[in-house]
């Protein structure tokens, strides 16, 4: 497989924003013919959530408006999978953070929903729902899963997707810079033996300085392709599934994994036993 990342920045125009990201895949096609495009989450629009102003959930839009259509054309017009992530309004007073997976034909084959809504710095629980499961899609021989910005701070979220048959885990992201980035993707990477490609978005947004430095990470830990931490780029890799099976051969964690021992995982929080 070839795959493609585009990390970008967004300003206040919508529109623009759309047609800069349809642009970048024009071009990446050219270049280097990718089969599956992710692009940032929130490529759409900028960062809103952090600001504590529920006007702002007019930003949401349908998987039917401007952004996801446009990118379902693309993706027909070339003949690729995309993955584009966007503030998705489903129903009356129900938005979801959703990467929406996108065929060759230009059909919708699926979406993942953010299981773990932000509230450090960000106020991302106050304008969406979390999602609760962790599909894997099927992309050409690949098995895909997605994480979203947040969840990969939670191992669980990667470890979930992997077990549940993830070759490939692709992180639409929207994070500032974080200290230990490139070591947290590798370690997901080599944890799961998975290929692991966190797609950030960059510079400045409202009062938000995004981090960039998206990269496709092999499941040996191996950085196959990384971005800088100063503008729009686009990166690409060639992964080859061989890979997976050999990073799971010699470091099989599969086989030695202890599920019944994780049980205080899953414990209700208000059940867990208090340190004396």
């Amino acid at each position: 497989m070839k795959l493609c990342l585009i990390q970008m920045n967004s300003t206040p125009d919508h529109a623009e924003n759309v047609s800069r990201a349809a642009g970048y895949i024009d071009r990446a096609v050219a270049a280097e013919l990718p089969d599956l495009v992710v692009v940032p989450e929130f490529f759409n629009h900028p960062y809103v959530f952090q600001y504590r102003d529920y006007r702002h959930i007019d930003e949401a839009e349908s998987a039917d408006g401007i952004a996801i259509s446009t990118m379902r054309a693309k993706a027909r017009e070339h003949g690729i999978h995309i993955v584009a992530t966007i503030f998705e309004a489903e129903s009356a007073g129900i938005c979801y953070d959703s990467a929406i997976v996108i065929d060759p034909a230009g059909e919708i084959l699926g979406r993942y929903r953010k299981a773990h809504p932000a509230a450090v710095r960000s106020l991302e629980k106050i304008y969406f729902r979390y999602g609760s499961h962790f599909p894997v899609f099927r992309i050409g021989e690949w098995r895909v899963g997605i994480n979203i910005c947040y969840d990969t701070f939670f191992p669980e979220s990667a470890r979930c997707a992997a077990v549940n048959g993830a070759e490939l885990i692709v992180v639409p992201f929207a994070a500032p810079a974080v200290a230990c980035w490139r070591e947290t993707m590798r370690t997901r990477a080599f944890e799961n033996g998975v290929y692991f490609a966190p797609c950030n978005k960059v510079g400045l947004e409202g009062e938000w300085t995004f981090g960039g430095r998206s990269m496709i990470v092999a499941p040996d830990s191996e950085v196959l392709a990384e971005a800088g931490d100063e503008g729009d780029e686009t990166i690409f890799a060639t992964l080859d599934r061989a890979r997976v099976f050999d990073a799971r051969r010699a470091w099989p964690m599969f086989r030695d994994r202890r599920p019944d021992l994780y049980t205080s995982i899953t414990t209700p929080t208000e059940d867990i036993p208090r340190a004396d």
